[in-house]
């Protein structure tokens, strides 16, 4: 009998992700990047009203390759033993193999299944790493599985239907993921938060882009009354200059 995988973790695999939303194909920011583990499809964040009471895992991405936060995914399967990447100050595991090409001669521990450096103590690179080993030697990943009844998605990750329609609340950035192997993480905040800080970002843009223009105005009427003196001084010096009479 073949070893049976949950649905959720065949739809992390199987399922596309950072692909536009044919629902919301019109909508600004419709890139697929939440997996709805009770639906077991990718969806947008324009989706995640219809989602609302259904558990949501955000999928990022680093490097080209599709990562959670571990401390997302260890809410549902035991992810010891895989090594996590410190990004945009979160942990993070990569979800499929990374097959290495040339191989790495130093110290350290190599993936159980696809053959990867990795650093001690951590002998899989990935979730699907690890699965793989489970079925293979124990043919069972159930005592691995954890009851996860609510998963939210973090509080910084941008829903559209918080904010509003104008360009500039629509540019208030969401979550990402930095490309850097172990760069600071950025701070979190809620999405009431990012609002209040665009559109105070906003008005601070404004105006000194308005300040800028003013002085602009006065910078150039300065430089005009510089110039008409200029020229005048310059004519002055080119005048036939007056002698004294003869006696």
């Amino acid at each position: 009998m073949r070893p049976q995988k949950p649905a959720w973790l065949d739809a992390l695999y199987a399922q596309k992700f950072f692909f536009p939303c044919s629902i919301h194909d019109s909508a600004k920011k419709n890139e697929k990047n939440i997996c709805c583990l009770d639906c077991c499809s990718s969806v947008c964040p324009h989706c995640v009203v219809s989602h609302r009471s259904h558990r949501l895992l955000q999928i990022r991405r680093y490097v080209y390759h599709e990562v959670v936060r571990l401390e997302d995914l260890d809410k549902l399967i035991d992810c010891s033993n895989i090594q996590a990447y410190t990004i945009n100050a979160a942990k993070v595991v990569f979800i499929k193999k990374r097959p290495q090409n040339r191989q790495f001669k130093g110290s350290g521990n190599y993936c159980t299944s696809c053959d990867r450096s990795l650093q001690e103590p951590f002998i899989h690179c990935s979730l699907s790493c690890k699965v793989d080993f489970v079925l293979k030697h124990y043919k069972d990943l159930s005592p691995f599985l954890r009851v996860c009844t609510t998963l939210q998605l973090s509080p910084d990750f941008f829903i559209p239907q918080d904010m509003g329609d104008d360009d500039t609340t629509n540019e208030t950035p969401h979550s990402t993921i930095v490309d850097s192997s172990d760069g600071p993480m950025s701070s979190s905040s809620g999405s009431s938060g990012s609002h209040n800080v665009s559109f105070s970002c906003t008005e601070f843009v404004r105006k000194k882009r308005s300040e800028m223009y003013v002085c602009g105005r006065l910078a150039s009427k300065v430089s005009e009354e510089d110039m008409a003196m200029s020229m005048s001084l310059s004519n002055r010096r080119k005048r036939v200059p007056q002698r004294s009479p003869l006696c």
